[in-house]
């Protein structure tokens, strides 16, 4: 299934630079199963993001939303 992620990061500490907010979004092709692990990994992992970005010491409010693509597409046949 195609998919569009969108994180949204704000009050950021990188590389000892203060960032306001960072809005990231990038599509991909995941199962059903994936989705449901990161979903999972996200909500239950501390520190899930300052683990996984180099650089990236602090972040204050954050979100990520997980929309189906293939509807979209679907629509414009």
């Amino acid at each position: 299934m195609k998919v569009k992620f969108v994180l949204t990061m704000e009050d950021l500490i990188v590389n000892d630079n203060s960032i306001d907010q960072v809005v990231l979004d990038w599509e991909s092709d995941v199962d059903q199963e994936e989705i449901l692990e990161l979903s999972h990994k996200w909500i239950t992992s501390k520190n899930f993001l300052t683990k996984r970005m180099e650089g990236l010491t602090r972040v204050g409010e954050s979100s990520l939303t997980i929309e189906p693509l293939e509807e979209e597409e679907d629509a414009n046949y």
